[in-house]
């Protein structure tokens, strides 16, 4: 099953393929800003329900959406399980997710979203097969996996997960039975240079993200989260104004047609699908020679840099255009 959107808006819901939504991102990340400011405010003077005292484990529906899952992603990670009654692998995950949910207690919270009772989330997200499970971090929408995985794998998605919402956003959750316990440790300054870049990206700013981080880049060029940010922003400049269904079309009539496969990748990964993004590009390098080959080698290796060197799914396509090339 496949997601096709990038990024998350107040308004994300509009359209299965909204790619150049990306532009308004900015403004879902400003509304998310606003409220955890609030958040922060209420938990100061002890004015409004404490983060603890919401559910972890909830059914969220279209009426919902946005503010149990767009919301609420201001104050922590929202991981929104996609299912259905009938599908057997949703089975044997969602229990894990939820118990999960439970045992993180207020770091992570878990939106389950029926397919069947929703369509409209999932025909807008793009969903063609479950289970899927996504995080929404500040309004930005974060593709996890796709399909069923077993506990000690989900463990690593979500340990990553509430990483990256602490390190990039600032957003820890609560722990259950919060108070000055469970009160985030005061964050390191930021690197000026880089919160510019993040800054640019965040509102979706795309141009300015790529000078921002290159510049950090020229300065630093083994700087890893700068790497990260520079291979998401070029991404997201590629497929910004594509037409989603064209481009697949175009894939699919054509094999051969190098720019059609490597368009057609960068769709999958901002949609979530890595290994499908991977695997079509692994098998582009494989039939072609030349210039060609090298276009797909490279763009692969720019995915890898965005999905990052160490994940299991970089790994194995590494191996697997190894094993192509040589």
């Amino acid at each position: 099953m496949q997601s096709r959107n990038s990024r998350l808006n107040s308004s994300a819901l509009r359209g299965a393929v909204d790619l150049a939504a990306v532009k308004a991102a900015g403004e879902a990340a400003q509304k998310a800003e606003q409220t955890r400011a609030e958040r922060a405010r209420q938990a100061a003077t002890g004015d409004g329900p404490a983060l603890a005292d919401h559910p972890l484990v909830l059914d969220v529906t279209e009426e919902t959406f946005e503010s149990e899952v767009v919301q609420r992603s201001a104050e922590v990670p929202v991981v929104v399980d996609f299912w259905a009654e009938w599908c057997g692998p949703c089975k044997q995950l969602s229990p894990i997710l939820e118990r999960l949910a439970e045992e993180y207690a207020g770091r992570i919270v878990l939106a389950k979203i029926d397919v069947d009772a929703n369509q409209l989330i999932a025909q807008q997200f793009g969903i063609q097969g479950i289970p899927a499970v996504m995080a929404v971090v500040a309004g930005q929408l974060v593709p996890l996996f796709q399909g069923a995985e077993n506990e000690a794998n989900v463990r690593k998605i979500l340990d990553q997960l509430i990483a990256v919402a602490e390190q990039r956003f600032g957003i820890v959750g609560t722990r259950a039975g919060g108070g000055e316990d469970a009160a985030a440790e005061p964050r390191v300054p930021a690197d000026p240079a880089l919160e510019a870049a993040h800054e640019a990206l965040d509102r979706g700013d795309l141009a300015g993200a790529v000078r921002a981080y290159q510049n950090v880049l020229s300065d630093r060029p083994g700087h890893v989260e700068a790497k990260l940010g520079l291979a998401q922003a070029q991404l997201l400049q590629r497929v910004e104004q594509l037409d989603p269904q064209q481009v697949r079309a175009d894939a699919a009539g054509d094999p051969k047609d190098v720019p059609a496969q490597l368009r057609a990748a960068d769709l999958d990964l901002v949609g979530g699908h890595v290994e499908d993004a991977f695997g079509r590009l692994v098998d582009t390098v494989a039939r072609t020679f030349g210039d060609d080959r090298d276009a797909a080698r490279v763009r692969l290796l720019e995915l890898f840099e965005v999905i990052g060197p160490e994940d299991p799914r970089t790994v194995a396509a590494r191996q697997a255009l190894a094993r192509v090339l040589f």
